[in-house]
């Protein structure tokens, strides 16, 4: 009998939580995935060791700690014959009966057929009257442009009856079938993951002497540029043309030039970087993960663009590992994507500066003396006062500011005009 204990997954993990079991009690197993566990930063895969009959020791849900007892495989197990006697099965079958079998079968794929060809018309039909309503009832929807949907139907066959639409207007926003003044609640464990995203942010706002600082950008060229070039782009490099690449750009060229907010705090000191890992908050299936692009200042638009697909779709499917989540100096959050105007993010500690980028919105706006329309969005850069002052920390956001506004300088860092006059 051979043990499978819990593994370690990291310095500072001391528990993970048993998400599932991918294989049963008393399966056989050679060395297949037969669990997904969830540590406070990633959710990983653990193995069988050995081919044999699976016994488990623990049940979903549980909370285990590092070199807990998980599952026990008797490597004595006979292989079950399962799969050889199918095939054996199948064999006869074919070859004996062949003549028979393929005579009686042959008229049911052709009833089939044209069973199909009867029903998929009506299937059709049906998906595009999804919606039924009696001609009272569409004239006051059209009407008062109201959502069908939103519409509880009592008429036969799920017709939608005037009283019906009345009901909706009378209870604006109720969700369709659900009961009105009802007061349910229910309760979910917190995950590991969940536990962690609370400690670190409470930890950040109680350790950190945190404050923000606010500027907003014009996005005209950098929008103008997409558009030009984001075809051309995605054909030469596989990868489409994304904001992400531009801001990752952008801060690491003025991380170099302040460099305290590239820098943390470890103990009695300082630790400065010459390097930029910036991490990147991605908004995943169980919380808030920050994967970082590791020297993201060596990379290119394409590479940071990759960069950026891999990692968020690893997030995505709770594939990512605590390495790439592990040692980012600064951090990008993007609220935008959800419609945020503007927000105060928190330091992704022990970093010490986090960019927060917003919403793009169309706003009337003063250039040379004249009111313009242009596409606007507000930054804002949440920094630890311990490690950086208020002049590094407005002067590193309006350099990030005017290298989007002049996208141009990402090239060489400067405008290329004063490069070649070397001013």
């Amino acid at each position: 009998m051979i043990d499978i204990k819990v593994p370690t997954v990291g310095e500072s993990i001391s528990e993970v939580t048993l998400l599932k079991w991918t294989k049963k009690e008393g399966d056989y197993v050679e060395r297949d995935v037969i669990a997904e566990l969830e540590s406070e930063k990633a959710t990983f895969e653990v193995n069988a060791e050995k081919a044999g009959t699976l016994k488990l020791s623990a049940t979903e849900g549980d909370t285990l700690k590092i070199g807990d007892l998980l599952a026990s495989i008797d490597e004595s197990a006979t292989r079950p014959e399962a799969k050889p006697e199918a095939k054996t099965e199948t064999k006869p079958a074919a070859t004996g009966n062949a003549v028979p079998e393929k005579s009686k079968s042959e008229p049911a794929p052709a009833g089939a057929a044209k069973t199909e060809e009867r029903t998929a018309p009506a299937e059709t039909k049906t998906a595009s009257t999804e919606v039924k309503a009696t001609p009272v009832a569409s004239a006051m929807i059209a009407d008062k442009k109201l959502d069908p949907k939103t519409v509880t139907p009592s008429g036969v066959q799920g017709k939608i009856l005037k009283h019906d639409v009345l009901d909706a207007l009378r209870n604006p926003g109720r969700i369709p079938g659900k009961e009105l003044f009802q007061r349910t609640e229910r309760k979910e464990k917190m995950s590991n993951l969940r536990r962690t995203i609370s400690r670190r942010l409470v930890e950040a706002k109680n350790s950190t002497a945190m404050l923000t600082t606010f500027n907003e950008v014009d996005m005209s060229r950098i929008m103008e540029l997409r558009t030009k070039h984001k075809d051309k782009f995605k054909e030469k490099h596989g990868v489409g043309l994304g904001f992400m690449s531009f801001f990752t750009k952008a801060c690491c060229f003025a991380l170099q030039e302040w460099p305290a907010v590239n820098a943390y705090i470890d103990g009695d000191e300082l630790v400065y970087h010459d390097y930029c890992d910036i991490s990147i908050a991605v908004s995943a299936p169980k919380g808030l993960v920050v994967p970082v692009i590791r020297n993201a200042e060596s990379l290119d638009m394409a590479g940071i663009e990759k960069k950026v697909i891999e990692l968020a779709t690893k997030a995505r499917d709770n594939k990512l590992t605590i390495e790439e989540m592990q040692g980012g100096t600064f951090t990008i959050t993007n609220g935008g994507v959800f419609g945020s105007l503007m927000s105060t993010p928190i330091i992704n500690i022990p970093q010490s500066a986090i960019l927060g980028m917003h919403k793009i919105q169309e706003r009337p706006v003063a250039v040379n003396g004249q009111v313009v329309i242009k596409p606007m969005m507000y930054l804002a850069v949440s920094y630890d006062h311990r490690v950086i002052d208020g002049r590094e920390s407005v002067s590193f956001l309006v350099r990030v500011k005017e290298l989007l506004e002049n996208p141009e300088q990402l090239l060489f860092g400067k405008d290329p005009m004063k490069a070649l006059l070397e001013l």
